[in-house]
């Protein structure tokens, strides 16, 4: 299968998934996949987590002008793969959106042949965010050789 898109997603789509995305698009500029970041509890948009914010900075990552965005059905189309960072948010996108499935959504880390999810760094310092966008960059390391796998 031809993998175009890939969607990143967490709770609220400002932290996580965030970084993901944004590290996804430095690592890999010309493999020619979209990267999107969303959440699945997105009330309205907001800004990136402000630690998130200054972690990204500190490694160049584009953060300027991120709103988050709720997942949406349209989104995920042929070719599309959805990444969350943990099971229980996997389940739930399966469950909830009709576009995706087993053969089209996992948990981030396992697909790559890690045993432990992405740590959620809420309620960390600015220490425990950084050590989050480096499993995230680690992680995505592995990440365009199992998609090749495909």
């Amino acid at each position: 299968m031809k993998v175009n898109r890939l969607i990143f997603v967490d709770e609220k789509g400002n932290a996580r998934s965030a970084m993901a995305c944004a590290l996804f698009k430095k690592m890999y500029p010309d493999l020619g996949i979209e990267a999107l970041a969303r959440g699945l509890v997105v009330s309205f948009g907001e800004p990136l987590n402000q630690k998130a914010e200054a972690v990204m900075a500190g490694k160049g990552l584009e953060t300027e002008g991120f709103i988050s965005q709720q997942l949406k059905d349209e989104e995920i189309k042929q070719g599309t793969f959805i990444f969350t960072m943990k099971e229980s948010h996997r389940q739930r996108v399966i469950n909830d959106y009709a576009g995706a499935n087993e053969t089209n959504t996992f948990v981030l880390s396992s697909f790559v042949g890690e045993e432990l999810e992405i740590m959620d760094p809420y309620g960390g310092n600015l220490q425990v965010y950084g050590i989050c966008l480096e499993a995230l960059g680690s992680t995505l390391e592995e990440l365009p050789e199992k998609l090749k796998e495909l």
